[in-house]
């Protein structure tokens, strides 16, 4: 017990700081071994460590991805972001068309896809344009973490919940698509508020050293309508039918793969191994963690001192304040397990999906989205701090946690 305790906090501490303290091993990295050592430990055998991995869920987010990756390559997402940056309107005007792209963009698409494909574009139409393009990537970030919260299919934590509490795609986005829609004329006012009088790049602000020139975008009207089909079909199913949602994301992906066009190996190149594999292993190191009884005796001095999970507003708030110490998804991951919900299903799904979607724009490492977008703009040669990532992040969380916990509270009531 003691050797698993240690192998759970060691993966854990990986999962807060981004990597294990003191080795070249990064959350990844980390949930694997850690799967790994507590088979050897005996904390776990082989074979009940295979059948903790939720293979509907893991299914369910690879077939997803394929699907997203299909407006990748189509070039959907560069054409998206190059139309918007460019529309001849005033700097708040397109700082709101951005929320609202990126919000929707994510609530259909897997988010952090969505992030990863039209970020570098953005930095190079808005510096194209002599705008700061700070205002705009935050925007862009925090629309799309809370954007996402809103379906079912907007992020990976979202589908774990849902498969995790058995919820379905309507039932989901009748408890959680309401705050998310509410969420983006908050980011965009607070943003616009900050950063008002400050649209335009100073002459002496060193961040661009040269011309920019936007890279020429070409989109395969032909692949973006197959994509677009496939994935009405994916939400049609999700609606209308009792098809097991991994068979049915798993059957969407081998259509898109089938491809006279369009190479497997470069749509499969847009896919997160890297998560799909830390969410498997997390799944053994959570199980290990889960048979030595430890979590059940924690939760059962937590009920004591009245504090129960059970409850959607004191899951939501945890949710929040844990997704930004794990992240997201690993923070869904130590939750789900031991909820009982009954009939209280689709509302505590909401307060984890609003939680940690919400809370996520608190830091830059509160979510993945915020991660790709600072290093994103750095490789571009922009500069975002961690100040001035807080700077806007921590008014957009606290005024869309304050919002949702209302939401919350009423429809758990």
């Amino acid at each position: 017990m003691a050797l698993t305790l240690l192998i759970f906090l060691l993966v854990y501490v990986a999962m807060g700081f981004g990597k294990l303290p003191g080795f070249m091993v990064d959350r990844t990295g980390a949930a694997l071994v850690g799967a790994l050592a507590v088979m050897v430990a005996g904390g776990i055998s082989p074979k009940a460590a295979w059948e903790s991995i939720d293979y509907a869920s893991v299914g369910m987010l690879f077939g997803l991805m394929v699907v997203s990756s299909a407006f990748v390559v189509s070039g959907f997402y560069s054409w998206t972001a190059e139309r918007v940056a460019l529309l001849p309107v005033s700097a708040p005007v397109l700082l709101a068309v951005l929320v609202g792209v990126g919000g929707g963009l994510s609530a259909l698409l897997t988010n952090d896809v969505v992030v990863v494909a039209m970020t570098p574009l953005l930095v190079s139409l808005t510096l194209a344009r002599g705008l700061n393009p700070v205002p705009f990537l935050l925007a862009f970030c925090f629309a799309a973490n809370t954007g996402s919260a809103g379906t079912l299919i907007g992020s990976p934590q979202n589908m774990i919940a849902a498969q995790q509490l058995g919820l379905s795609f309507t039932g989901f986005l009748a408890v959680a698509g309401l705050p998310a829609l509410a969420s983006l004329p908050l980011v965009w006012g607070i943003v616009a508020l900050i950063y008002r009088g400050r649209w335009r790049l100073p002459e002496a602000s060193g961040t661009r050293a040269g011309p920019v020139v936007a890279p020429p975008v070409t989109l395969d009207r032909l692949e973006t309508a197959k994509a677009g089909l496939v994935t009405a079909v994916v939400v049609a199913a999700f609606i209308f039918s009792d098809w097991p949602r991994e068979l049915i994301a798993l059957g969407a992906a081998g259509v898109l793969l089938i491809n006279r066009q369009i190479a497997s190996r470069d749509l499969l190149a847009q896919v997160d191994g890297d998560l799909l594999l830390l969410i498997m292993g997390l799944f053994v190191v959570n199980a290990a963690m889960a048979a030595t009884g430890l979590p059940q005796e924690l939760l059962s001095g937590l009920r004591a001192t009245g504090l129960n999970l059970d409850d959607p507003l004191a899951l939501y708030l945890v949710g929040g304040v844990l997704s930004n110490v794990v992240g997201n998804s690993p923070a869904v991951m130590l939750l789900v397990p031991f909820l009982t919900p009954g009939g209280e299903a689709e509302a505590l799904g909401a307060a984890l999906a609003l939680g940690t979607g919400f809370s996520s724009n608190l830091i830059v490492f509160g979510s993945l989205a915020g991660i790709i977008v600072v290093e994103q703009a750095a490789a571009c040669g922009v500069k975002i701090s961690f100040g001035e990532f807080a700077r806007a992040g921590v008014p957009v969380s606290l005024a869309c946690m304050a919002m949702a916990a209302g939401w919350i509270a009423l429809i758990a009531a």
